[in-house]
């Protein structure tokens, strides 16, 4: 790339006014751009009318900038987004042709920035470490914001070892590992339920909750996505990552504020405060491939025959896993935290089991299930199970469920996610010993799959998962 591939009009950095920044996409053709990145970006210009933003996208393909206008306009369009300041940044945009991972093409993107930069890795996670590696010689702006993706490492060794590569160049202050899932307003509704409830709160502890489970079950399937999930898999790909931050806000003491230092430093807490239960990943995990079946009337080949799959591999699309949270709050309390594809009726919820009554007073007749608080990971939803006289006769206990359901956030996913990033707030971020101890987690289950102490088992596409599979007790 020449000095003449820098977009015609475009400012270098230092004399801009304070709100102008720059939010540079590295792998700007891909599918996580267009179909994700933008429409939030999208909804967030949208509510918020962000204004001095600079929008450049970037790939090793040509393109022009009217080609990316197109594309950011139909992103944005397809978020439902629209208004002045979103048409001024579509108006704005610019494309540059660059590899990520060639230190005079980024001299040369690093140079056309306006304003503060902050650098969007929507790239294949070895070619974001390369990027960054590159980035570690050259040097980047002062004040340089990088975002980055899952996975951050493929185990606790490389993960610290990201980190420090890292923090070769920039403070840690200045790194957004994101994860998507943070942003769900069903997720950040764990948070509300938890800490504004004071008939709620004080019942979560190891004296009320027998066991906790947390389920993100999918009807979808592989999805044409064998390059990113074979030899990945459901134990990497939501467990270690998104499920495993969903269990530190279930967990977690109550902060003193949601600003990103208390509730950071909370969720570490428990991070550190989590293994596989009983030290025995051999007990107390599973994984399973689906074979052939159908989902809402479509069909699945088996996961070995998708396209791109290899099957010596063993990737799972099934896994599960139970943990212990070792703190005063959760000891002794099992955490079952399981995500599975190509499942039929599937659940996506964290579900609070609670203890059964003391004792039920002699004359009261019917079934007295134990009560369960369950907040709907997918659905908008919140159940409370209880145990009330039923009609007729008073003496006859009758289980009822009360549901709310909540409201759909303001913002996508990565609207929230790039709220936070592009004005400087981090509680959905995570932090750098945190990416660590995710690993460190699950690492004794990846070495009892790896050594095939634990089988890998089948099931249907469609159906609830291998029929041997029932409800664990410890």
């Amino acid at each position: 790339m020449s000095a003449a591939d820098v977009p015609t009009g475009v400012r270098t950095g230092g004399a801009d006014d304070d709100r102008t920044q720059t939010l540079l996409v590295l792998g700007a053709r891909g599918d996580l751009a267009s179909r994700l990145l933008l429409p939030g970006l999208g909804g967030l210009i949208a509510a918020s009318s962000l204004s001095g933003l600079f929008l450049v996208g970037s790939d090793r393909g040509e393109g022009s900038d009217e080609e990316w206008r197109t594309v950011v306009a139909e992103a944005f369009a397809a978020g439902g987004a629209s208004g002045p300041a979103v048409d001024a940044v579509v108006r704005d945009a610019r494309y540059v042709a660059a590899d990520a991972t060639d230190e005079n093409d980024l001299r040369r993107l690093l140079e056309g920035r306006r304003g503060r930069l902050t650098l969007y890795f929507a790239l294949p996670p070895a070619v974001t470490v390369e990027a960054c590696r590159t980035l570690s010689g050259t040097g980047v702006p002062d004040g340089t914001r990088l975002v980055l993706e899952k996975p951050f490492g493929t185990d606790a060794a490389s993960a610290a070892s990201l980190n420090d590569l890292l923090h070769g160049f920039v403070p840690e202050s200045h790194v957004h590992r994101v994860d998507h899932f943070l942003g769900m307003s069903t997720v950040l509704n764990i948070l509300g339920v938890r800490f504004a409830n004071r008939v709620i709160e004080p019942m979560l502890s190891s004296e009320h909750v027998e066991k906790v489970d947390i389920v993100f079950d999918e009807t979808l399937g592989l999805e044409g996505r064998a390059g990113f999930y074979d030899g990945t898999g459901a134990l990497r790909d939501m467990i270690q990552s998104h499920l495993l931050q969903v269990l530190a806000l279930v967990a977690m003491s109550p902060p003193s504020t949601l600003d990103q230092l208390d509730v950071r430093d909370a969720k570490a807490q428990v991070l550190r405060a989590t293994r596989v239960w009983d030290d025995s990943p051999e007990r107390f995990s599973r994984r399973a491939r689906y074979t052939a079946g159908s989902v809402d009337g479509r069909s699945f080949p088996s996961y070995v025959d998708e396209p791109g799959v290899d099957p010596a591999l063993g990737t799972e699309t099934l896994a599960e896993t139970v943990f212990a949270v070792d703190t005063w709050r959760w000891a002794g309390v099992p955490f079952r935290v399981r995500s599975g594809k190509a499942i039929g009726s599937p659940r996506q919820e964290v579900t609070f089991w609670f203890k059964d009554a003391q004792r039920v007073p002699a004359g009261l007749a019917g079934d007295a299930p134990r009560n369960r608080l369950r907040i709907g990971l997918g659905a908008g939803r919140l159940q409370l199970d209880l145990n009330i006289n039923g009609p007729g006769d008073p003496s006859t206990l009758t289980p009822v469920t009360l549901e709310t359901r909540f409201g759909p956030g303001e913002l996508f996913e990565y609207g929230e996610v790039l709220r936070g990033v592009l004005e400087d707030e981090k509680p959905l971020s995570v932090r750098d010993d945190m990416s660590v101890e995710s690993w460190r987690i699950v690492e004794p289950v990846l070495d009892a799959w790896r050594a095939d102490r634990v089988p890998l088992d089948a099931y249907p596409a469609g159906s609830a998962g291998p029929a041997a599979w029932e409800e664990r007790e410890t």
